[in-house]
């Protein structure tokens, strides 16, 4: 034991209970009505059920302010998305005695035989749900902490036709109860799955045993970006080149919980670069052999690339979910009316790439139209290139016009960030 440290946080649930010793000169015992149920409290000492956390916290503060001691009942490893960083940030870190069980993403794995070092763990409670859906559509094992409108049902519904299996665990370290079923999305979306729901996984079991790793969570942080063109199957060199697409990948800004779209994406290049770190992406593509290099460079890549096959603006009305970013990188006559589309969904930016001087005007006022502030910039480069006799000439590539616009809101949100 640790003196001087009145609050113990025990965490129970998925694991044994907690020792009745580490109740037994508790003055306030905290938690939730089954963790209190299932302890034998000390007589005459105070209970608090957790409902609200702030009255709970003051309540703590009552007892902590005279040094009488604290016990905090909570599930599974309290110090993972619990209620130990609460309990922190009001009283320090160095008034608590944390002693971990066993947590539910723990457990879940465990019961179906899986490694859990590769996984994304990511909470809906309490939270918007997009962010969870989207590290489910970019990554093979995700671990999901559900709360109300963010549960099996609802990630049913919103992972339809991703090829995922859903493993829902229930009520997990009760002997009589606990329940841990497999379902697809669509199966999941059918049911009425109760509160006793402890996590969701999300697992594209084609890639769901990974290789041995030196680093837990995911490959987020790829060791590099704008990659050479040969690294992808195109045609004829209709390819949005590595110069231009390292620019637009700094503009896009995909991250972990993103979602992206590339439209008119040809091979594919700038989703699955988006992919490769972190963000779901949805690649729209009109000419059937491009849809299947998408595919294929996708696959060679170890990425997750959603591919539509439709002409846009009209195949982006299919697509339920506001993307966080769009590139476009294609759209002829239709380039306006496709930019337009897709400034009215952006929540944060639209990059646009064009060779054609006389398009810039038209797509800087669809930017601008909807509201975004715009900028852009021309890019020409030219490459080292050999010639014969062991000398070197530099060859110059095709000029590119990249604009980008920035929906204001998203300006002030980076900057608070």
């Amino acid at each position: 034991m640790i003196s001087g440290r009145p609050i113990t946080v025990v965490g129970t649930g998925t694991g044994a209970p907690p020792d009745q010793d580490v109740l037994a000169d508790a003055e306030l015992v905290v938690g939730g009505r089954r963790h209190l149920d299932a302890v034998r409290l000390p007589e005459g000492a105070e209970q608090v059920v957790l409902g609200a956390l702030a009255p709970a916290l003051d309540t703590i503060e009552e007892y902590v302010a005279k040094d009488r001691p604290v016990v905090v009942l909570a599930s599974g490893d309290p110090g993972f998305f619990g209620i130990v960083r609460a309990l922190g940030e009001r009283f320090g870190p160095e008034r608590l005695q944390v002693r971990p069980g066993v947590s539910s993403v723990a457990t879940a794995f465990a019961r179906l035989g899986l490694t859990w070092d590769d996984a994304v763990v990511v909470s809906a409670h309490g939270r918007d749900p997009r962010t969870a859906v989207n590290v489910c559509r970019a990554h093979p094992k995700v671990a999901v902490l559900t709360g109300p409108g963010a549960g099996p049902a609802d990630l049913g519904a919103a992972l339809r036709n991703t090829g995922r299996v859903l493993v829902v665990a229930s009520a997990l370290g009760d002997p009589e109860r606990e329940r841990v079923e497999r379902v697809s999305p669509a199966e999941a979306a059918a049911r009425d799955w109760g509160t006793a729901v402890s996590v969701v996984l999300c697992l594209d079991e084609t890639r769901a045993l990974g290789p041995v790793r030196t680093l837990a969570g995911p490959d987020v942080r790829p060791a590099g970006w704008a990659l050479d063109e040969a690294g992808f199957a195109h045609r004829d060199s209709m390819i949005t080149k590595f110069e231009v697409r390292a620019l637009a990948l700094a503009r896009l800004g995909p991250r972990l919980g993103d979602l992206v779209w590339d439209v008119g994406a040809g091979s594919g290049s700038v989703a699955v670069e988006c992919a490769r770190l972190g963000a779901a992406a949805v690649a729209v593509e009109k000419a059937p052999d491009g849809v299947e290099r998408i595919h294929a460079n996708a696959a060679s890549h170890g990425v997750d690339v959603h591919v539509v096959h439709g002409t846009a603006p009209d195949a982006l009305a299919d697509l339920a979910d506001d993307p966080d970013a769009v590139f476009v990188g294609g759209g002829g006559r239709e380039l306006p009316a496709i930019v337009g589309a897709c400034a009215r969904r952006a929540r944060r930016t639209v990059v646009v790439a064009m060779a054609a001087l006389d398009r810039v005007p038209a797509a800087r006022e669809a930017l601008t139209s909807a509201g975004f502030s715009c900028d852009g910039v021309l890019l020409q480069s030219s490459r080292l290139a050999p010639l014969p006799g062991d000398v070197t000439r530099l060859a110059a590539t095709n000029p590119v016009f990249l604009l980008w616009g920035v929906r204001p809101q998203a300006c002030s949100e980076g900057d608070a960030q």
